[in-house]
């Protein structure tokens, strides 16, 4: 993984091109986490895409839960976070305020609709993340019935997806994991 300060470098000359009409991270937005969150989800797309439609059925390495459930949840626990963010903003419309995840229904999906989920979920997370007040990264919210500092959240997003990609069974290595994630299993049980 490159070096903090080359990342530092890359996103000053990005910004440098991109001129003043782009949005960026807040200052104050952990951007280290950020980025291993950013690159676990193309980790995890890369993985998901290598999938058959018909490996969807086939068993994770979840105990019990098949690919399409994994990809099921980890799209929701996008979702829930990007909500619970858009909250720091503004009121949530009767939809998102009323919003549960349904598992169950979720892996009846067609695949391409479950593939679709994972990224829309994923760009839906990241603009929140974007959107975000310098003071909106110094709160906490609830999520699950459990208050988070929002500093966290990037860090949580990161190991699920890391972790997501290894649960697919399709080649991920522990190995393939960033330093920064291999010690935090424990992050996982967080939002559940």
């Amino acid at each position: 993984m490159p070096r903090a300060g080359t990342d530092s470098a890359a996103r000053a000359a990005l910004r440098a091109r991109q001129g003043a009409g782009a949005r960026y991270d807040a200052e104050t937005a952990p951007a280290e986490e950020l980025l291993l969150a950013r690159r676990g989800a193309a980790f995890f797309a890369r993985k998901l895409n290598e999938l058959r439609d018909d490996d969807f059925a086939g068993p994770s390495r979840r105990v019990g839960w098949t690919r399409a459930c994994l990809v099921a949840e980890i799209s929701f626990r996008a979702r829930q976070m990007a909500i619970a963010l858009k909250s720091l903003r503004e009121d949530l419309t009767g939809e998102e305020a009323a919003w549960a995840p349904d598992i169950d229904l979720a892996v009846t999906l067609p695949v391409r609709a479950l593939r679709g989920l994972f990224h829309h979920s994923d760009v839906h997370l990241n603009v929140e993340f974007r959107d975000l007040s310098p003071e909106g990264w110094k709160r906490e919210l609830e999520i699950g019935g459990k208050t988070i500092p929002v500093r966290n959240l990037p860090l949580l997003r990161a190991h699920d997806l890391w972790h997501g990609a290894i649960d697919l069974a399709n080649g991920a290595r522990k190995t393939d994991l960033p330093e920064a994630i291999r010690p935090r299993r424990d992050l996982s049980e967080e939002l559940r």
